[in-house]
């Protein structure tokens, strides 16, 4: 594998995989970074990382002329580029449905004609909802279903029914025109490089800033978190020897709900636990994901390795914390949008 694109390498997700195959996998002789730099994608985030291995080309992966250029030369293209941010979408949901569709559609389109691999990233936001453990008998440990390959599309969101969307392109184009694609649908990432607008790093760097962190509604929702090194890995495993056409879910049995995570980003920042207020909930807001990685674990061999979120969440403190110039720029902007709409 020579020639490797990555679309949204320059955001958060996208741009610690691309840190992970130059430090792990030297074969990658040259990755293209094709990223539009919207607000969520940051040059910065590529610092540092070889300019002979690693090119950024800023451009939009909807304008089918470069995509079909820079396709024409690849071995494989990984697919992270999307709108993200399930708040935005509810406020305009058309850049939404321009990227994670359309954008979808014109990278398979230019895949399929020059028969090149293809792995698309996705969310587990696509399957909708859980009901909460403590609304299941026995509410333990273990007690209640997970998301698997087989579970059927519920998005709730813009931003989730587009990636739904875009999911079901890529297996139409498998069938159909027989592309050499895989499919990967990740429970929530945490980690370096992710914008201050996202849940874990908007309390931590609300802290850093004398700013009371903000919980939706009672806190109840969980999710389950995967540190964005584990996810890399997963990803290279499945653009390697995942099987063509397969789905394969990613996660690292990482249930909290939001009230645990923020209460225990408080303690290991040495703030008061209850030290933060309680906002209005986000509408039509998610009760559960929960996933199941039985199939990835046992074809595939990928086992997490950040399995003590505890430890993960401290490492990602510290970045936070010792990158404020990275962050801080950005802040009061952040707030002042969450604050507008009281939260």
């Amino acid at each position: 594998m020579d020639n490797l694109i990555v679309t949204g390498g320059a955001g958060f997700i996208g741009s610690n995989f691309v840190h992970y195959v130059v430090e792990h996998h030297p074969e990658v002789k040259h990755i293209t970074v094709l990223d539009k730099l919207t607000y969520a994608g940051n040059e910065a985030n590529l610092a540092g990382l070889p300019t002979d291995r690693v090119e950024l080309i800023v451009g939009d992966i909807c304008d089918s002329g470069l995509v079909d250029q820079l396709v024409s030369k690849a071995d494989a293209v990984v697919h992270y580029a999307a709108e993200s941010h399930n708040d935005n979408s509810l406020i305009d949901p058309s850049p939404f449905i321009q990227t994670n569709i359309v954008g979808t559609y014109t990278l398979i389109q230019a895949c399929h004609k020059y028969d090149v691999r293809f792995h698309h990233i996705s969310t587990d936001e696509v399957y909708g909802d859980l009901p909460l453990r403590e609304d299941l008998p026995g509410h333990g440990e273990g007690v209640g279903e997970k998301f698997t390959p087989e579970s059927r599309y519920k998005p709730s969101s813009p931003y989730s029914s587009s990636k739904a969307s875009s999911d079901l392109l890529v297996r139409a184009w498998v069938r159909s025109f027989g592309l050499k694609a895989t499919i990967s649908n990740c429970s929530n990432n945490y980690g370096p490089y992710q914008h201050i607008e996202k849940f874990i790093p908007r309390q931590i760097t609300n802290i850093l800033s004398g700013i009371r962190p903000k919980l939706y509604g009672s806190g109840k929702n969980v999710r389950d978190w995967i540190h964005t090194n584990d996810h890399s890995r997963a990803v290279w495993q499945i653009l390697t020897q995942g099987k063509i056409g397969e789905t394969y879910l990613i996660g690292a049995d990482g249930e909290k709900n939001n009230k645990e995570v923020l209460e225990l980003i408080l303690k290991l920042m040495g703030q008061p636990e209850d030290a933060y207020d309680q906002v209005k909930d986000r509408p039509g807001h998610d009760l559960r994901y929960a996933i199941d990685s039985t199939k990835l674990r046992t074809e595939l061999g990928w086992q997490p390795e950040f399995t003590d979120f505890e430890t993960g969440l401290q490492h990602t403190i510290d970045w936070y914390t010792k990158h404020e110039d990275w962050w801080k720029a950005e802040k009061d902007a952040v707030e002042a949008k969450y604050a507008k709409n009281g939260q």
